[in-house]
Order: C-alpha cells, then sequence, then structure tokens
C-alpha cells in the first residue's frame, strides 16, 4: 500500500455493525492488512463486549467505541472511566447531555487513565446524520437550521474540554470555523458516489467529506454490504485519491 494510500485508510472507519462476533471477524479477516479505524457500536458491543474490543487492539487496529453515552453526569463519568481503561482509542457521548455531563466524562477518563496508558480522544453527537430540519424542529423540539444546533453543540463541548465531534459532512466547515482547525471531526453519512444512502438524511461521498476538512469518516453498510468488502474498501480508498 502506498504512503498517500495508507494516509487515507487510516482516516477511514469502517462500521462494524454486525450483531455477533463470529460476522465481525470475518470482515476483520477480509480487511486484513488495510490500516482502516474499526468503529464499534452498540449492536456489536452488546454482544460481543470488551473482549471483541480487546482483539481488534491486539490486531493492531485503532478502535473508535459508539456508545453515545448520555446520562446522568455520575454515570457517565463511570462510564468513561471504564471505556478509558479498555483502552479504545476514541469514544463518544451525546453534547445534547450538556456541558457539565461532558466535563464529567472528561474526569472519567482522567480516572481511568493506566499509567503510560493511551488517552483516547472523546467526541461529542451534535445531530445524528439520520434527523432532519423537519425531525429536529417539529419532534425533539430544537428550533432553527441543523446546522445551527450542530455548531452550537460543537462549542458546547470543545468548553467542556472535549477534543471533536461527530456530525454530517455538510457541517463540518463552519465547525472547524467555530472551534477551530485541531477541533476533530467524525462525519458519518458517507457514501460512494451511487450507493443508496438508506436512513441517512445528510450525506456526502469520502471525497466530497475530506474536501470539506473532515478529520474521519465512517462508512457501514458500503463496505459491510457489499460482495466483496475489500474491493468495495480499496474502491472507496481510490476514489478519494
Amino acid at each position: 500500500m502506498t504512503t498517500t494510500n495508507k494516509q487515507v485508510a487510516e482516516r477511514i472507519m469502517v462500521a462494524l455493525d454486525y450483531a455477533y462476533a463470529e460476522q465481525a471477524e470475518a470482515l476483520v479477516s477480509a480487511l486484513q492488512g488495510i490500516p482502516c479505524y474499526m468503529k464499534v457500536g452498540m449492536q456489536l458491543f452488546y454482544s460481543a463486549g470488551p473482549q471483541f474490543v480487546a482483539r481488534l487492539k491486539e490486531k493492531g487496529y485503532q478502535v473508535f467505541l459508539d456508545l453515545k453515552m448520555h446520562d446522568i453526569p455520575n454515570t457517565v463519568k463511570g462510564g468513561a472511566e471504564s471505556i478509558t481503561r479498555m483502552g479504545v482509542d476514541m469514544f463518544n457521548v451525546h453534547a445534547a447531555g450538556g456541558k457539565t455531563m461532558m466535563e464529567a466524562a472528561m474526569e472519567g477518563v482522567d480516572k481511568g487513565l493506566q499509567a503510560g496508558g493511551l488517552r483516547p480522544v472523546v467526541i461529542g453527537v451534535t445531530q445524528l446524520t439520520s434527523t432532519s430540519q423537519a425531525v429536529m424542529n417539529d419532534e425533539i423540539g430544537i428550533a432553527g437550521t441543523v446546522e445551527e444546533a450542530v455548531v452550537r453543540y460543537a462549542s458546547l463541548a470543545k468548553s467542556a474540554g472535549l477534543n471533536g465531534v461527530v456530525a454530517s459532512p455538510l457541517e463540518v466547515v463552519r465547525i472547524k470555523q467555530a472551534c477551530g482547525a485541531g477541533f476533530v471531526t467524525v462525519t458519518p453519512g458517507i457514501r460512494p458516489a451511487g450507493a443508496d444512502i438508506g436512513d441517512q438524511s445528510r450525506v456526502m461521498t469520502p471525497k466530497e467529506a475530506f474536501t470539506q476538512g473532515t478529520d474521519f469518516v465512517v462508512i457501514g453498510r458500503p463496505i459491510t454490504e457489499a460482495a466483496n468488502p475489500r474491493e468495495a474498501l480499496e474502491s472507496i480508498i481510490a476514489s478519494v485519491n
């Protein structure tokens, strides 16, 4: 793999959205040698647990544990402590939980950090990429545009000491303007050209998202449901270059 392709691969998070560890292991084996980030979400983590995360780390992968914690500050603090001890590279909390809750998460990280251990990147979830403005306004009850809500949450997350946010690629430029170029953006809602957008409302291609300045893109079904997942990922990497 060329240096350029490696650099792109390291910024692609493959969403291991499977019900069982065996399914995820098959995909990981198919992608062996491609240094992508692995994202473990609720379904897989609730099924396979910390042991699966440990196996990914043993294989040398960077791991984003996507559990979207949203609870009272003390509970989130305890969860962040446990996750930090697990040795993941990144995890997230809902920015909607408020500044005190996010600050508690960072306290949990400090408490769980082992001597010489890895300090995880902590990011806040702003608005899910499946959320349209109509849903946000009429069902969730937040006024204004999605972009305004996302930037407000991003600024709150930064003030609480978080390292970045999850947002759609459509909001990356505004987030970077408000929070600085070093504030990490992780962008789901990524679909290669011609792919089905599924249940996503705010999407871009991988190349478009990186052009917007995002740090990481999250891609699930276009890879995990492909007839040949390795070819699908390699094609995505090539499309970015």
